[in-house]
């Protein structure tokens, strides 16, 4: 899968793609992440990529002359999706990450910045996608959001593949609890079932651990949980 990553600040990038499973998985080019700066594409002397508001405004916003040249300097792969990080976009789920996971083969990121974009921008896109109901500085940080939960599900990047059919949002269930080593700390000890081997009992203890979990913690989800049963 390839990612191209459209950024006024392609650098915020380095250090995450270079980390943990996604480091790897790039190093082992189960997927690529490219780098567009819209800056480079710049016809004026000052290169900038931002002007006022039409109509007046506090701040400034994304122009579309630079956005539009950086994306249709691209190769276009058959499966696409053009993605606009936006707090008016759909919410980031999990969801999200396995159809694209399983349905492209290019995702390409446009992270806005400023008080936006140009809503001309709109005519490039296939969706616009918010990590939720918050604003950010930046688009930077939802798009590495986004390329990390969606690299992690492609094949090879998780060693164990069961790890990821038990993930909380796999279903509306959220995840049981862990426990590892020692048994005992600081007086709080592992539940007695987990110990005693006996794998049918532990797996009801999980599963009734997730339902009371969901109920407490995201009524909303247990709620859908009850209406899929």
């Amino acid at each position: 899968m390839r990612f191209d990553v459209v950024s006024l600040f392609p650098d915020f990038f380095t250090s995450p793609l270079q980390s943990g499973l996604i480091g790897k998985a790039l190093t082992r080019q189960i997927a690529e992440v490219h780098l567009t700066n819209p800056r480079d594409f710049t016809t004026d002397k000052h290169h900038r990529v931002d002007d006022e508001p039409y109509g007046g405004g506090v701040g400034m916003v994304m122009k579309p002359d630079p956005i539009f040249a950086a994306v249709e300097s691209l190769p276009q792969w058959p499966q696409r999706e053009v993605i606009l990080l936006s707090p008016q976009g759909e919410t980031m789920t999990q969801a999200l990450f396995q159809h694209l996971a399983s349905q492209c083969d290019q995702i390409v990121l446009i992270c806005g910045h400023y008080e936006g974009v140009d809503e001309r921008v709109s005519h490039l896109l296939t969706r616009e996608v918010s990590l939720g109901d918050f604003v950010l500085t930046c688009g930077e940080i939802p798009a590495l959001a986004l390329i990390n939960g969606t690299i992690r599900l492609l094949p090879g990047t998780v060693g164990k593949v069961d790890s990821l059919r038990q993930d909380s949002f796999q279903t509306p269930l959220l995840d049981y609890p862990h426990y590892t080593r020692p048994a005992n700390f600081r007086g709080w000890a592992v539940p007695e079932v987990l110990r005693s081997g006996n794998h049918e009992a532990i797996a009801q203890w999980r599963r009734q651990q997730q339902i009371e979990r969901t109920q407490t913690r995201r009524p909303d989800l247990y709620e859908r949980w009850l209406q899929e049963r």
